[in-house]
């Protein structure tokens, strides 16, 4: 976002994400809601506004759970990368359909009173010292006020303004409104429900999500004690075979992982940390001759590490080398946008 801002920068892969969104948001309220008038029917009928308000929060909460699983998946398998390029439109999804469960409730609950709504829920219960009658409605109000917090700050205006690094940071808090949503649904709806059906899901969700960032996390541990943090002048980190072509690999030197990418008979080497959001470029590939981040498409030349006119963003690069089938590296990156000669890979056939 070096050039200027703009609203939404739609394309094609952007308006076919956001319909995808769209639909799948309006049939699963759409089947929650008749499948619901169906199996609460006679005496455990459910009125039409409280089926909605549950259809809407049940989905923010699958919504919540998918993002928050979209991370590791791709950790483990690279085929889950695309879902990658627009989460924040998937994150603000999920914000404007809680906001929908949110205003419903406050509407059906606490909208028929004297006393302002918002006033009335945080006023009506204040037993906190109670698990059977604590006001898990809070719970779910202050997970709402972290997701808008990241909603409204989801555009580059924001993210340039407030650092990579801060702005990471911030939308970090998508766990805590995580934590925040399972007690709000343990202690508010699990505890009116006979059946177990429902807490077993919840639980097999929170386990689904926790598993996933504990596998990837050991996976990219071991990636990480695989190569070490060894001092010598060239290191060997891997094989040119272990490159697929037009694709990059990430490799753990010291404190920073580097990104090792193989095109057209060269190899070239860059930081794996994108200047935009902090995308692992090792995940990324080649695109019209440029290393394209995973995340959101931010580009930079293997060469020089500079993003192509009339972007001015640059990333670290490094000195690399070719002896055999074995790529070798320099540990000390040099400046952001320092030219780099590709290293030739020698006998090499492409199709």
């Amino acid at each position: 976002m070096s050039v200027g801002y703009t609203t939404v920068q739609w394309n094609r892969h952007k308006v076919v994400y956001d319909c995808c969104i769209a639909a799948a948001v309006l049939l699963y309220l759409c089947l929650f809601f008749l499948v619901g008038l169906l199996i609460w029917s006679g005496r455990d009928a459910i009125s039409p506004p409280i089926l909605l308000l549950r259809a809407f929060g049940t989905c923010a909460f699958l919504m919540l759970n998918v993002i928050l699983c979209i991370g590791p998946l791709c950790r483990l398998n690279r085929r889950f990368l695309p879902l990658l390029y627009n989460r924040r439109h998937l994150g603000v999804a999920t914000f404007l359909v809680a906001m929908c469960h949110a205003l419903l409730v406050l509407g059906f609950y606490h909208g028929f009173g004297r006393v302002n709504p918002l006033v009335s829920l945080l006023s009506s219960n204040a037993n906190y010292r109670s698990l059977k009658a604590f006001p898990f409605e809070t719970l779910g109000l202050a997970a709402l006020l972290i997701l808008f917090l990241m909603a409204a700050t989801s555009h580059d205006f924001w993210l340039k303004n407030l650092s990579p690094m801060g702005w990471k940071r911030l939308h970090m808090l998508v766990y805590v409104a995580y934590g925040l949503i399972v007690m709000h649904v343990v202690l508010g709806a699990l505890q009116a429900e006979r059946s177990r059906v429902y807490a077993a899901l919840v639980g097999v969700s929170v386990a689904v999500v926790i598993s996933l960032h504990v596998v990837s996390g050991l996976k990219e541990t071991g990636r990480d004690r695989a190569h070490g943090p060894e001092m010598e002048e060239w290191l060997d980190v891997c094989s040119v075979d272990e490159i697929v072509e037009g694709r990059g690999k990430a490799i753990c030197l010291t404190r920073e992982r580097v990104a090792v990418f193989k095109y057209d008979g060269r190899v070239s080497a860059v930081t794996n940390v994108c200047a935009h959001q902090g995308g692992p470029l090792g995940e990324g590939k080649i695109i019209d001759g440029c290393i394209t981040c995973p995340w959101h498409g931010w580009q930079y030349r293997p060469q020089d590490g500079r993003s192509p006119p009339p972007f001015t963003e640059q990333i670290a690069t490094y000195q690399v080398r070719v002896d055999g089938r074995r790529v070798l590296l320099k540990a000390n990156p040099l400046p952001a946008g320092t030219p780099v000669e590709p290293a030739a890979i020698k006998e090499i056939a492409y199709a």
